[in-house]
């Protein structure tokens, strides 16, 4: 699919966030979450591997170390695939303003990076549509691994890349692992026109040109509650 969902007609719009691990998005589309429902907008929230239908499987996988890269991106499109038809197309005809933590472009750059073909993880997600605003928060790596390492004591199994033996020292696997990821986001951004964020500078200057653009190209009004 090489269309947005307002090219697509759909009544409603989709704001995706993107970025690696500890860079900031998730808080940023939380305040953007409370700001536009604090208007009165009809929002709807969704996050990469929530689906109740694999979630389970997914951990299970993943605390026993039984993914290999091609089940590991499977089973993520199953889960996209489930909160899509489910969830995202249902509330977007409706004509919600749907936020995602993630979307179709994590995997393009994970599941590459873990060493699937990227014609074939594109095609696995050649049903959804393009957001109408991809936010992609570049942040430096190291301020990325503080992020982390200042809510949580130890870094992920997955997020630090351990499972690909990239390096025994975990801090050193995600620099590798999560910098191969962020030159695929930089590779997709010009292609998919993503809105490019400084995630160095502070949460609240952030947040604010986060409002500013989605004032700007989303006709906000048409998205209230009472409509």
């Amino acid at each position: 699919m090489t269309k947005t969902f307002a090219e697509l007609g759909f009544e409603g719009r989709l704001i995706a966030v993107e970025g690696l691990d500890g860079s900031g998005k998730s808080t940023q589309i939380y305040l953007l979450k409370r700001w536009l429902e604090m208007r009165g907008f009809k929002v709807f929230f969704s996050e990469w591997n929530s689906s109740a239908l694999v979630k389970s499987a997914t951990s299970k996988g993943k605390k026993q170390n039984l993914l290999t890269p091609t089940t590991f991106s499977l089973i993520h499109a199953t889960d996209f695939a489930d909160r899509y038809e489910r969830q995202l197309l249902p509330l977007l005809k409706a004509g919600y303003l749907v936020l995602c933590d993630r979307y179709i472009f994590t995997a393009f750059a994970r599941d590459v990076v873990r060493g699937c073909p990227q014609a074939w993880v594109r095609g696995l997600y050649s049903f959804a549509a393009l957001p109408d605003i991809t936010f992609f928060f570049r942040s430096h790596l190291e301020v990325s691994l503080n992020r982390i390492l200042d809510n949580r004591p130890t870094l992920k199994h997955h997020e630090a890349g351990m499972d690909l033996g990239l390096s025994s020292d975990p801090y050193e696997s995600f620099r590798i692992f999560q910098g191969r990821i962020f030159e695929q986001y930089l590779a997709m951004s010009t292609e998919f026109n993503f809105v490019v964020m400084d995630a160095n500078q502070r949460i609240e200057e952030q947040q604010g040109l986060v409002r500013r653009l989605v004032e700007t190209r989303i006709d906000l009004p048409t998205f209230t509650a009472t409509k």
